[in-house]
């Protein structure tokens, strides 16, 4: 007679799984008073109600971290990549004007790793009391077969609200407004396909020297999170646009924020391009188009502003620690943004 088959015997342990699941208490539990369950529900409940809001908008979006998922898994930067998805995420919702509120994960895994787990969910909730919102729960799938053992699938939601009066959707912008470029702190989350293609053709780029920290270390730093910086100018007149500069580079991220009445024109040549981006230049001869198309080249996040508003903002995101560059203009147009100029390496 053959042996009895249990579900742990295939790769799913539920003890094990809600073990884990327990000992994420710590990290997911906040304390926030608009969280009305404890962790276990099946669904976290929480407080919709906005004091302040006349017209409340929901502001929502899940995301992953992308091909540097790979390399964070082969250099064990597992809390790096955790901030990192939670940055990139919360800077997708705010640029809305948004405040972000709650965050749900989500982990698919081959094989259940109770350090790798812990961790991941750890590294979010460190980056979610960072940008000033909470872990309140999410999702933990044991999936042998589906997803190889020792790897995971991350992605998270975030939840953020904004009155709709405030809302910032690009709406105001207008000919004669600036473009102000708010820095990065390296390759943020995009263009890491291209760079492990990189590294397996000539492995010495790993330690290549870049302004005194290895290759490798510069193009792992978590992704800036902008909100603690930029919360103070919502809701004011003069901010009339934000750009998440993510896959698609400068140009194609601004687009889709522009009116059809208007054009964005990018001085290429006022870009302060860091080291690390010139290193991946030179080590696959790629062309400037490319590079442009492929990562930020040093702009995280870009503020259109009224001129009148722009100098007073620049300089408190200076004083603050962020220190942006006047990158270009508004002119009448049709709903595209274009450079002028050519990059200076």
């Amino acid at each position: 007679m053959s042996k009895k088959l249990t579900y742990a015997d295939v790769g799913v342990d539920i003890d094990a799984t809600d073990a884990v699941k327990r000992r994420m208490a710590d990290s997911i539990n906040s304390g926030d008073p608009r969280v009305l369950n404890r962790l276990g529900a099946f669904a976290p409940l929480l407080q919709g109600t906005f004091p302040g809001l006349a017209e409340p908008l929901l502001v929502i979006k899940t995301d992953e971290p992308g091909s540097k998922q790979k390399l964070a898994i082969e250099l064990d930067r597992l809390e790096d990549l955790s901030r990192d998805l939670i940055n990139h995420t919360v800077n997708d919702v705010i640029v809305m004007g948004a405040q972000p509120l709650y965050v749900t994960d989500c982990i698919v895994c081959g094989a259940l790793d109770d350090d790798v787990v812990s961790r991941l969910v750890q590294g979010m909730a460190v980056a979610c009391r960072e940008q000033q919102c909470v872990l309140v729960g999410g999702e933990t799938s044991v999936q042998p077969g589906v997803v190889v053992d020792g790897l995971f699938v991350l992605s998270a939601t975030v939840v953020g609200v904004v009155d709709r009066a405030a809302a910032i959707d690009g709406s105001a912008i207008v000919p004669g407004d600036v473009l102000l470029g708010l820095p990065s702190n390296g390759l943020h989350t995009n263009g890491y396909t291209l760079v492990r293609e990189l590294l397996k053709r000539d492995p010495h780029l790993r330690q290549q020297d870049i302004d005194g920290e290895s290759f490798l270390d510069v193009i792992m730093r978590p992704h800036v999170g902008y909100y603690p910086v930029l919360k103070e100018y919502f809701g004011e007149p003069g901010l009339h646009g934000m750009a998440h500069i993510t896959g698609g580079g400068i140009i194609d991220n601004l687009k889709r924020i522009l009116p059809d009445h208007v054009d964005a024109v990018v001085d290429l040549s006022q870009l302060s391009i860091p080291q690390v981006f010139s290193a991946i230049r030179d080590a696959g001869s790629i062309d400037d188009a490319e590079m442009l198309r492929t990562y930020n080249l040093g702009v995280g996040l870009i503020c259109v502003c009224a001129p009148e508003y722009a100098t007073g903002m620049a300089q408190r995101c200076s004083e603050a620690g962020l220190h942006p560059r006047f990158l270009g203009e508004v002119l009448p147009g049709s709903g595209q943004a274009r450079s002028i100029e050519t990059l200076r390496w």
